[in-house]
């Protein structure tokens, strides 16, 4: 890891690199999603958590709150090295805003591209009280405008948490001898016991843990449905509602919500079980909805099977995937513009 230090005043930038093994990616030798948003977060946890006791007073631990929707740009290959460079961008009373940049490089010839941009929130919590949320050090801003900015976007993300927890009470059960490309036949689920070597010293689960989980179930799913070679294209925003501690049992669960001609939504939601020393009934923990795409053995994207919708709710649940795709795919479109008229 090494720190090239800031550009001007606040936390200096950070980047963490390690290369790509077989067990970080797929049959077809591609990076795992799950790897790269763990290494994302591992970066945004290290210099939030370092800023965060920058000045005297209680120490804390950050712990991730949010991932704002990040796209994979291109695919990262088995002995790539991942470079993930990390900087705080904004910083309220009790949040601190990350941006982190993926850069695959091959060792081999020198060529660097840019695979990964990310924004992630994280929540100061002290480490004598896991349930107390601290105050942040202000940072320094070069310009007026670049904390006017982090405050709408600080809003905005604020806004959106609140609104996704209010829907997040679905839950996925089994069907018996599903039709192939429904919902039904594809939708799975994991189960893990959350362990020490899962978790933060405060004892609860690390957010990179968490959402390498998450892009593993969301994969079954997609290779269930079009049977081919899949890969991460991009994830919604995650958000985190609650902690999960040491010793819960959690369950990971993917359903197909949407398809496109080439891509595919799934939704992925992580439900936790206290099972070791608290009363507590399961809860949901963790929402966000993952897209992938079907490959060739080439890598050219190849055309996925249509999802059959049979109940009202997964006809909702369609339309509701298909709005946030025309939207992306709108947004997308714009920014190509504006890029092209510059």
């Amino acid at each position: 890891m090494s720190e090239p230090g800031a550009a001007g005043p606040g936390p200096a930038a950070i980047q963490v690199s390690r290369i790509m093994r077989p067990d970080d990616a797929n049959i077809a030798g591609n990076v795992h999603g799950g790897t790269i948003l763990k290494m994302i977060e591992e970066a945004g946890a290290i210099i939030s958590t370092r800023h965060c006791n920058s000045q005297a007073g209680e120490p804390c631990v950050a712990a991730l709150a949010r991932v704002e929707r990040t796209d994979f740009l291109s695919p990262m290959c088995i002995g790539e090295v991942a470079n993930v460079s990390a900087e705080i961008t904004y910083t309220s009373r009790h949040s601190v805003e990350v941006q982190v940049n993926v850069m695959s490089e091959n060792i081999l010839t020198g060529a660097k591209k840019l695979t990964n941009k990310a924004t992630l929130w994280y929540v100061p919590l002290s480490l004598k009280n896991v349930n107390k949320v601290l105050e942040v050090p202000p940072m320094q801003y070069t310009r007026k405008e670049q904390e006017d900015e982090g405050k709408k976007r600080y809003e905005e993300q604020k806004l959106d948490r609140l609104e996704t927890k209010q829907r997040n009470g679905d839950v996925i059960f089994p069907i018996i001898n599903p039709e192939p490309h429904t919902v039904g036949y594809s939708q799975s689920s994991l189960i893990h016991l959350v362990g020490p070597s899962d978790c933060t010293l405060l004892g609860f689960v690390h957010g990179g843990v968490t959402m390498k989980l998450m892009d593993e179930v969301a994969g079954i799913v997609a290779a269930r449905h079009c049977k081919t070679n899949i890969v991460t294209a991009s994830v919604d925003a995650i958000n985190f509602h609650e902690k999960i501690k040491k010793g819960c049992v959690i369950t990971i669960s993917g359903r197909m919500t949407f398809t496109s001609n080439k891509s595919m939504e799934i939704e992925v939601f992580v439900d936790a079980d206290p099972f070791v020393d608290e009363p507590r009934e399961r809860y949901r923990a963790v929402s966000a909805f993952f897209t992938y795409v079907s490959l060739s053995k080439e890598g050219k994207p190849l055309p996925v099977p249509q999802l059959l919708t049979e109940t009202e709710d997964e006809k909702r649940r369609f339309e509701e995937g298909k709005g946030r795709y025309l939207q992306t795919k709108a947004k997308r479109q714009a920014q190509m513009q504006q890029a092209a008229q510059q």
